[in-house]
């Protein structure tokens, strides 16, 4: 019997037999309009296949000009670019899969000058004002939709996705909050429903019943003047009358002040809102956000919250995390951390996404997998972030390995990162733990390597990953008792009191401050909810009610330096996350402060000009790190050249992603 039985059983979706209820979920990659976006994506994609999802949906091309969501955006709207997308379509087949294009009209979100809406309503995460279409225009928009999805199947598609979740151009007709039209497709909620029921009865009537349709619909908006559960319950039901395939359950608008997809979401937190929907249509039901192992998979399923599982970000991860499943080695898979910072956060950054844990997703034809063409004998010393990382990947690469580590364990600083709530590096550290066992990479733990000791050897290769030791700032009583390091905090070697100031705003003051004030252990969904004012019932206007004030368990400050906004640091799509909930828990950051001195009575400190006592049981020290990299001078003075990679090489801001994608890159180089 399959490990996953309910995850390996095939589905019959509309028109198609999914092998199993594995989809690869629409991701924004900038693959699609880069200049060899066609290729690339077709690597990336194929991988996939090939790694066993049953169907994979591209990133969003838009039906129209006036619909892509920014200059570097693609649209498929006419038959000159078939002949790119049949490169990618070509791939997935013979890989395996099958593979539907998303079709999206950003709509108010757009991030070009020609933007339209359902009304002239700005977006407040967009500084330009939409203008809103005309009736006519509204006609023509159907109809462009319809064009896309034709221009899909001829490109080889099996079929399309429309996007009308997220606060995208279709939402933005579903909902009050956006929609003050007085035409037909505004005022009442039939009025309201009919853009996207025309999009899906105008596509189908184009491609035939033989092409399949998924509608990507919003469970819940989140958003004030957005639908609530009994008006999505009617779209639900209305879809599925004008022809569409598959319900897939999106969660939130861009714009919604609730984290839906980032660490701090407890795992399948949105459960209850996709069984809404399938308890109110025959047709298959598509659960996403935050599901990133089988077993949890395999439990929504089994649980009937859906009939289909999107895997989006964890297929970034790990390409094979499908095949691994089926075989019985899930404790194989690269777990998705739900960090966002190589993926979404790169997105803002205008680069190609790639993830922390996998830095060759999307990157494949720069790094394409196989042999070195010479085997050598390399030396890593560290295996924290870079330097595991760097030695599978050189094992990888056919290369012959040993791996040293100071420490009685592996994963450096990704030992103290896992203690964060929500954080998921214990996952990381567990594929890294299995990875190494498998391999025939020499792992030698409390064992500090000298600069004799690897010239002796005589390895072709040195690379130094030695991570960074925390820093001290220069200021008086900086030895004192009531002075700990961030790594002592989070490591559990010592216990702070219930008066805390923390010293240092960047992403491991905040880091410091979650653990810190967090009440308990992990939290749970209805926690969750709760604490960010979402209705479990989705009744409230968008879903939401009045949000639950939390409780910290202790009296915590944070202190910077500069006058600058605190935490400018943090991720782009976490951030502000992260900042509300240390201001719902009454976490205070003071910008601007000099530090005099550390005391029995607790830290001085001058903020806006006036000395302050913080009469605090302990102070935090989150002051930064300095880089452990001495033994590269001793290898220089041997005539031997190491590369630096990770912290040992930048210890500015510990960084993951950095330290993974140095680690990688290095092993590729060798």
């Amino acid at each position: 019997m399959p490990s996953y039985p309910r995850l390996f059983q095939p589905l019959q979706a509309g028109p198609l037999t999914l092998k199993n209820r594995i989809v690869m979920g629409s991701m924004h990659t900038r693959l699609e309009a880069m200049p060899d976006g066609s290729a690339r994506a077709a690597a990336f994609y194929a991988e996939r296949a090939r790694g066993g999802v049953a169907l994979i949906i591209t990133g969003g091309y838009s039906p129209d000009a006036a619909g892509l969501l920014g200059p570097d955006s693609a649209a498929l709207d006419h038959p000159d670019k078939l002949a790119a997308h049949r490169v990618v379509t070509g791939a997935v087949h013979a890989a395996g899969s099958l593979i539907c294009l998303q079709i999206l009209h950003a709509g108010r979100y757009a991030r070009h000058d020609a933007l339209v809406g359902a009304s002239d309503i700005a977006s407040p995460i967009n500084r330009r004002k939409p203008r809103a279409l005309a009736t006519a225009e509204v006609e023509q928009t159907v109809a462009s939709y319809a064009n896309c999805a034709a221009l899909a199947r001829e490109a080889g598609y099996d079929g399309v996705e429309i996007m009308g979740s997220e606060g995208y151009l279709i939402s933005q007709f579903t909902a009050l909050r956006t929609n003050n039209r007085s035409d037909r497709y505004g005022g009442s909620l039939a009025n309201r429903l009919r853009f996207p029921l025309e999009v899906v009865r105008a596509t189908r009537a184009r491609v035939g019943p033989g092409f399949l349709i998924l509608f990507r619909m919003s469970a819940l908006d989140l958003v004030e003047g957005g639908l609530n559960a009994d008006e999505t319950l009617q779209l639900a039901r209305a879809l599925e009358a004008a022809g569409v395939d598959v319900l897939d359950t999106g969660i939130g608008w861009h714009e919604a002040r609730v984290p839906t997809i980032a660490y701090m979401v407890p795992r399948a937190a949105w459960r209850d809102a996709t069984a809404r929907i399938k308890s109110a249509v025959s047709i298959p039901v598509m659960a996403t956000n935050r599901i990133n192992t089988p077993e949890l998979a395999e439990e929504l399923l089994d649980q009937g919250v859906a009939d289909l599982v999107s895997l989006a970000r964890p297929l970034l991860a790990d390409a094979a995390f499908a095949l691994k499943a089926e075989q019985g080695r899930a404790d194989e898979i690269n777990t998705c951390v739900a960090c966002n910072q190589a993926c979404l956060d790169f997105l803002f950054r205008e680069k190609v996404a790639s993830c922390l844990v996998n830095p060759r997703a999307c990157h494949e034809t720069f790094y394409p997998a196989g042999k070195a063409e010479r085997a050598k004998r390399i030396a890593v010393v560290g295996a924290g972030a870079a330097g595991l990382c760097c030695a599978i990947t050189a094992f990888e690469r056919g290369h012959h390995v040993t791996l040293y580590e100071a420490q009685g364990d592996i994963g450096g600083q990704l030992n103290l990162a896992k203690e964060v709530p929500g954080k998921e590096f214990a996952e990381t550290l567990r594929y890294f733990r299995t990875r190494l066992a498998q391999s025939s990479v020499r792992l030698q733990t409390g064992h500090r390597v000298s600069a004799d000791e690897l010239a002796k050897e005589g390895y072709d290769t040195v690379v130094l990953a030695c991570g960074v030791s925390p820093r001290l700032p220069d200021i008086p009583g900086i030895d004192h008792p009531k002075v700990l390091r961030y790594d002592e905090v989070l490591s559990g070697a010592k216990v702070p009191g219930r008066r805390v100031a923390i010293i240092g705003a960047g992403g491991i003051g905040f880091d410091v401050a979650e653990f810190l004030s967090e009440s308990h252990g992990a939290t749970t969904t209805r926690e969750f909810l709760a604490a960010w004012g979402v209705d479990p019932q989705g009744m409230g206007d968008g879903g939401l009610v009045a949000p639950r004030r939390e409780e910290s368990p202790r009296a915590i400050v944070m202190l910077q330096r500069k006058p600058t906004p605190p935490g400018k640091s943090l991720g782009a799509t976490t951030g502000w996350a992260i900042r509300m909930e240390l201001a719902r828990r009454g976490v205070p950051v003071l910008t601007g402060v000099t530090y005099q001195r550390i005391d029995d009575q607790g830290l001085h400190i001058l903020h806006e000009g006036q000395p302050k006592l913080l009469e605090v049981d302990h102070v935090v020290l989150c002051a930064g790190q300095e880089p452990v990299n001495a033994l590269r001078a001793e290898l220089a003075a041997k005539g031997i050249e190491a590369a630096l990679i990770g912290g040992a090489e930048r210890a500015e801001e510990i960084d993951a992603l950095r330290a993974m994608e140095q680690g990688m890159k290095v092993a590729y180089s060798l």
